[in-house]
Parts: C-alpha cells; sequence; structure tokens
C-alpha cells in the first residue's frame, strides 16, 4: 500500500528526518519528566523549590513533551502504509508506542497532582516509572532494526 509521501522521495526522507528529531525530543522529555518527580516529591508542598518544579515541569510537558509526542505521531502516520498490512514488527512497535503515550498520559496526570499539591508518591515511585520509558524505548528500536517479523 502506498504511504502518503512517497519512499524514496526528498519530502519522505524530511518527514523521516522529522520523525526521527521529534522521537529524539519526546524521549528526551520522557526521561527527564519523572526524574524532576523524583526530585519533586522530596521537596515541601509550598515551597520555593517546589514551586519552581511546578514551573519546570508545566514547561517541560507542554512546550516539548506533548508537541514532540504529536509530531512524532502525525510524521510516523505520514510514512507508514496504509493500515501497516504485512508488517508484524510495525504492529508490534505500535503496541509499544501506544504504550509510550499511556506513560506520557500518566507522567501528565502525575504533573496536575504536584501542581496542585496532591502527589501521594515517595521519590522511589518515580525512580522506577523513569525506567518504564527506556524499556519500551529499547523495545521500539530492535524492532526496527531488527524487523524480526
Amino acid at each position: 500500500m502506498p504511504t502518503l509521501v512517497d519512499p524514496g522521495t526528498t519530502a519522505y526522507a524530511l518527514v523521516k528526518a522529522l520523525h526521527i528529531i521529534s522521537v529524539i525530543t519526546w524521549m528526551a522529555a520522557m526521561f527527564y519528566l519523572p526524574r524532576l518527580f523524583v526530585y519533586h516529591a522530596s521537596a515541601t508542598p509550598g515551597s520555593e523549590l517546589s514551586e519552581t518544579f511546578k514551573v519546570m515541569e508545566r514547561r517541560l510537558h507542554r512546550a516539548i513533551m506533548t508537541p514532540s509526542m504529536i509530531v512524532v505521531f502525525i510524521t510516523g502516520l505520514t510514512m507508514a502504509p496504509a493500515w501497516l498490512t504485512g508488517q508484524g514488527w510495525l504492529h508490534a512497535k505500535l503496541v509499544l508506542v501506544i504504550a509510550m503515550a499511556a506513560c506520557h498520559g500518566f507522567y501528565a496526570r502525575w504533573r496536575r497532582q504536584f501542581a496542585g499539591d496532591a502527589n501521594v508518591r515517595d521519590h522511589r515511585f518515580y525512580r522506577i516509572a523513569n525506567e518504564i520509558p527506556t524499556v519500551l524505548l529499547l523495545g521500539i528500536v530492535l524492532l526496527v532494526v531488527l524487523k524480526p517479523f
């Protein structure tokens, strides 16, 4: 099935480059935001430090993480053949990308809880949550590079 942009063209290469750049910025934010949560969880609610974390988390989420994810989905769907027929590895990759988007959603929820001084989790929880995008990214990259099925 054809893609929205024909492979082998300059337009396709530009879409692919934008996709890779967006993946990098999305993942950078997905790695950094829970790190901020680790430190924020130890800050006293309402303190100057807590308020600084709130600003950092909001800006990271709204200005980098969410726009990057949107561009990843738009460019990825632009390059994908119509409904991915016969691409088992791509189906598996999409499942992991959807899991990454779900992780993004959890991070957004937790950021709102911190913003409202309603966090109920300790720093250890966020240290574990920080590892989830790494595991998902490993699976995604291996599927894309190896195309095992």
